[in-house]
């Protein structure tokens, strides 16, 4: 792993100055409680859709979804085929309800219609989810560092979340939104200028459609599944109808989503806002997706290590497992080895058996990395030391430090590092807001402006150490990226019923909703855990559509249960 030089810190440390910086400039004037939480209603639909955009496109995508499609590819662009439809439904029914009734928070909303138990509930239901979320997306920059510093995962997260939370609780609203603006451009210039030296560092004779040929003689390239098999986690189905509702609730319901457009200057604005967001973000994870395809193909004709985790490959090397570690990293060399003699045939020929034996070389090759795994994760039993076995989101960041020109790495990881920062304090200031609004605010006497602004800093102060204690004990379990939409999958469906009961489903009252929510929650966190330990087949996206389905169908049974009783009473 190469150590960074003078140009590459240069770049980093201004960017992240500058985030801090900037963040805390832009809290001038901010003493009233709609310009911290709203900001002062003043935001533009760019500024909108790129804030509402990279709230969501946290370090995690850009960690996470290129290991994602190296090792598994392009078929998770489906989990987003949902959002479109997502995105015109809020805009006809969320917004315009929202801006009539002048909320700060989507909640405020649920008391109006139901009650005020329902409302603190669904409340508490996204302080518990956004929070967990909110450690996640601290301790993904944090694995960055770790690999760039040699530090450990723990001072790093400490580390970042202070660095966030001076950001955020100086900031408010409009800082956050602004911010992340610009975050989204340099974003979007870095994994540009990251593609094309990817397909830069091919083999001359390696085109870009070659380089996609190869990709797809070892099924990376499948991007559509139409089957019906609930093995498979991400199919056009799953992605339709599960990633349809996982969407609607996190950008109707969630009130990281919410805020962002809560803040613009009219409905048109907030509508312009997130069709914008629509119809870039499915390209946009497509792009990324075929970033890391383009890994893949690199490392093709680059030998890649057994493990991209550095810290891991050290730990097995100078344990009892070394001599059987070095083993399986010889027989990967043979198998790199034998594979160019494939693909130059397959290239030369391009027959079917030819790409075959590519998909059975590098199915080998997985099968030595699984092994190499288990004898990281023995060798760390064996000394007592949490090390990360899992090294599918270590890919892009060791293919960043490897070869990329220097100066360009300090972008790449200010890029990663401004994605994290700018989903984080969104993440923060929501928080911050939902605890102030709909918990503080509501239940002791009246405030002042002044006391309001600073009970929710303070709030939100308190959830960012909140979270950095989930970023201390995280795990990177499958993958970053998918931990935090399994976290989201176990809240959002019940959540999104609670919001189509208020819109829809007239006859509903408040002690019907509250109960059918207790319920469905206790039976989707029963069903993932069914799941998880292979009781039953249930892959993670389709929770939302089962628990917002589960909550509307008891909501409605215990109400018109109620109204029969009561009417046999009179």
């Amino acid at each position: 792993m190469q150590a960074l030089e003078w140009i590459d810190w240069t770049v980093l440390i201004i960017t992240l100055l500058t985030i801090v910086g900037y963040g805390t400039y832009q809290t001038r004037g901010s003493q009233n409680v709609k310009d911290y939480l709203k900001g002062g209603n003043t935001s533009k639909w760019w500024t909108i859709g790129l804030s509402v955009m990279a709230t969501q496109a946290s370090a995690i995508t850009f960690l996470s979804t290129p290991g994602q499609a190296f090792n598994d590819g392009m078929g998770f662009v489906q989990f987003y085929f949902g959002l479109p439809i997502a995105m015109i439904v809020i805009c006809m029914v969320f917004i315009p309800l929202y801006h009539r009734l002048k909320v700060y928070t989507a909640y405020e909303f649920l008391e109006n219609r139901f009650d005020l138990k329902t409302r603190t509930l669904t409340a508490i239901l996204f302080l518990i989810q956004r929070g967990l979320a909110a450690g996640i997306t601290i301790f993904a920059p944090a694995i960055i560092l770790s690999v760039v510093l040699g530090w450990d995962l723990l001072s790093l997260n400490i580390i970042i979340g202070i660095l966030v939370i001076i950001y955020t609780v100086s900031g408010g609203t409009r800082a956050v939104n602004v911010t992340q603006k610009h975050q989204m451009v340099v974003i979007f210039i870095g994994m540009l200028v990251a593609f094309f030296i990817i397909v830069s560092k091919l083999p001359p004779d390696i085109t870009f459609r070659k380089a996609l040929d190869i990709a797809g003689a070892s099924g990376k390239m499948e991007v559509l599944d139409f089957s019906f098999d609930l093995n498979n986690r991400y199919t056009f189905w799953s992605g339709i109808i599960g990633g349809t509702f996982l969407m609607l609730s996190y950008f109707g319901t969630d009130q990281s989503q919410v805020q962002r457009y809560l803040s613009g200057k009219s409905v048109k604005e907030m509508q312009l806002g997130l069709i914008f967001n629509g119809l870039l973000k499915v390209p946009m994870q497509f792009f990324i997706l075929l970033v890391g395809v383009m890994v893949f193909v690199f490392y093709q004709f680059n030998e890649a290590p057994i493990n991209f985790n550095p810290t891991a490959t050290e730990l097995v090397q100078n344990s009892e497992y070394a001599e059987d570690f070095k083993v399986l990293q010889k027989e990967q060399q043979q198998i790199f080895n034998d594979k160019q003699t494939l693909i130059q045939s397959y290239l030369n020929t391009e027959t079917k058996n030819g790409a075959a034996y590519i998909a059975l070389a590098n199915e080998a090759s997985d099968d030595l990395r699984t092994e190499a795994k288990l004898l990281i994760d023995k060798a760390a039993d064996n000394q007592n030391i949490k090390i990360e076995s899992n090294d599918k989101d270590y890919v892009f960041i060791h293919f960043i430090l490897n070869n990329l020109p220097r100066g360009l790495i300090g972008l790449l990881l200010a890029v990663i590092l401004s994605a994290a920062m700018s989903s984080t304090s969104s993440e923060l200031n929501a928080l911050g807001s939902t605890t102030t609004i709909d918990l503080y605010k509501r239940n002791t006497s009246e405030k002042t402006e002044t006391e309001m602004v600073k009970a929710s800093k303070w709030f939100t102060l308190a959830w960012g150490i909140i979270a950095i204690g989930v970023a201390c004990v995280a795990n990177l379990a499958e993958n970053l990226i998918q931990l935090v939409n399994i976290i989201g999958s176990i809240f959002y469906g019940n959540v999104l019923g609670i919001f189509l009961l208020a819109f829809f489903f007239k006859f509903v009252k408040g002690n019907a909703v509250f109960i059918a929510a207790l319920i469905t929650q206790a039976v989707v966190i029963g069903l993932f855990l069914l799941n998880e330990y292979e009781y039953i087949n249930l892959p993670f996206l389709w929770l939302n559509f089962v628990g917002c389905v589960i909550v509307i169908s008891i909501a409605c049974i215990l109400q018109v249960f109620n109204r029969k009783e009561n009417e046999y009473r009179a």
